[in-house]
């Protein structure tokens, strides 16, 4: 990971700049008025975001990211405080992306993340921020690697990226970074919902978090069997006991997610797992955009009773699904 210089809030006002290009200069040097007001296009998405996005893509700066999933109430907001703490420790600066998949307009966990945090608030090597969907076309399957794509081009070398469940949105949003880090909690029957989420694919760590309460030992021994169970691969994830609360296990964690991230570079997994997102990214960009052409077309009533037909059994949904693309095919 690269250390990043220590960003100092340049003098120059940016709330009335709207230009991306000028943005994301001023985010460059440190501004973070500029930076937000970049992650708010990215979260918008439309013309504004797809400029945003041009620019990050291009810049061609990479961040290291970690995402850290598990059930609500499991303390990752506070494991992610504590590791912000560590990493700043080590001199490193960090951003953090607390992200909301369930409403553009919820504020509840949001809230909470930046309560929790609000001791690096005034850190210059810190920067925070609470995403939701909003308009982007894609949601936050395509928001997500976008912003942290902005991250990198604004010069944030590591970025941890927090969601607020274990639900398929929750998965793809943590997948979408370098390591993975689920957070399950004692006697929770976290083992058995990770495994029915597909979590035991995605983690790259584990963490069993509130340690001190009892059956954390329990857990620990269930992970390791459904480790045990799958199939071998180059990299066995690690369980790591840790209390938040009270910063206990965190270095531990801290340099699990080290290695991890060490191994990918060394075996070369770190290049092959980023070009496989950028696939995914890219069939989901065009399929936002194959269904934002169709929703056009249907509500121009080029097709005049399509739906209608189908709903009425006149048509079945994929004679009509063939109409429909042989017409985009024409446009």
């Amino acid at each position: 990971m690269t250390d990043r210089t220590e960003p100092a809030e340049p003098p120059d006002d940016v709330s009335e700049v709207s230009h991306p290009s000028r943005l994301l200069s001023a985010a460059v040097g440190g501004n973070r008025r500029a930076l937000a007001k970049l992650l708010t296009m990215v979260e918008c998405g439309g013309r504004p975001g797809r400029a945003v996005a041009a620019l990050s893509y291009r810049s061609g700066r990479e961040a290291a990211t970690v995402g850290v999933t598990g059930a609500p109430g499991s303390g990752k907001s506070s494991l992610v405080d504590r590791l912000v703490t560590t990493v700043r420790a080590e001199g490193e600066t960090v951003g953090v992306l607390a992200v909301d998949p369930t409403s553009p307009f919820s504020g509840g966990a949001i809230l909470g993340d930046r309560v929790r945090m609000q001791d690096h608030a005034l850190d210059p090597g810190v920067f925070i921020r609470s995403m939701a969907t909003r308009g982007h076309l894609g949601g936050l399957a395509l928001a997500v690697p976008e912003a942290l794509r902005l991250m990198a081009a604004a010069g944030w070398p590591l970025v941890l990226v927090e969601t607020v469940g274990v639900g398929q949105v929750e998965v793809e949003v943590a997948s979408a970074t370098d390591t993975t880090v689920v957070v399950v909690n004692p006697r929770w029957g976290d083992a058995i919902q990770a495994n029915k989420a597909g979590l035991l694919e995605t983690a790259d760590v584990f963490v069993v978090n509130k340690a001190d309460n009892p059956g954390a030992a329990e857990t620990r021994r269930h992970l390791e069997q459904m480790l045990d169970l799958s199939v071998p691969g180059p990299w066995r994830p690690p369980v790591v006991d840790t209390v938040a609360t009270e910063g206990t296990g965190v270095d531990q964690l801290w340099a699990e997610i080290r290695r991890h991230q060490q191994h990918l570079e060394d075996d070369g997994g770190l290049r092959l797992r980023r070009r496989r997102r950028l696939e995914r990214e890219f069939r989901a960009v065009l399929g936002a955009g194959i269904e934002r052409r169709v929703e056009a077309v249907l509500a121009g009533g080029e097709l005049g009773g399509l739906v209608e037909d189908v709903v009425d059994h006149r048509v079945d949904p994929y004679e009509a699904a063939d109409r429909l693309l042989d017409t985009l095919q024409r446009r």
